[in-house]
């Protein structure tokens, strides 16, 4: 069986680089990018089955880029991943169809089952469209 993609779109590269590695030893195949504009970009060739995704970043900010993932590939699932504990922003990234809403730091352990629930829940909704 192929591993889950994840796309990790964060603005710090530090970060990418140390959560892509502790997701690449729990068997994900992670691709990380710095922000929305290249997380588009990165959509069209590689197709994610979940995005990690957070929300303050120059540029396109995470809900500019869950709204447009989500135009654009309604079977991705989105976890929101963040530093900034906002209420309102929670409750608008869910109505977008975010799948979570997660605050770093995040244990690994925690992250890995909520991505793959997100996983599961993505191949039950695609066997449904077939």
């Amino acid at each position: 069986m192929e591993p889950s993609k994840i796309l990790l779109v964060d603005d710090e590269r530090g970060y990418i680089d140390s959560l892509s590695g502790r997701l690449v030893i729990r068997g994900f195949d992670v691709r990380g990018v710095e922000d929305g504009f290249k997380a588009i970009e990165a959509l069209k060739d590689f197709r994610a089955d979940v995005v990690l995704l957070d929300v303050v970043m120059p540029g396109k900010d995470g809900v500019q880029t869950l709204r447009e993932i989500k135009q654009n590939y309604p079977n991705i699932e989105v976890i929101i991943l963040t530093g900034n504990a906002d209420a309102q922003t929670a409750i608008n990234v869910m109505e977008l169809g975010a799948f979570d809403y997660l605050l770093k730091p995040v244990g690994v352990d925690h992250l890995v089952c909520r991505l793959n629930d997100a996983c599961k829940k993505k191949m039950l909704l695609l066997k449904k469209v077939y």
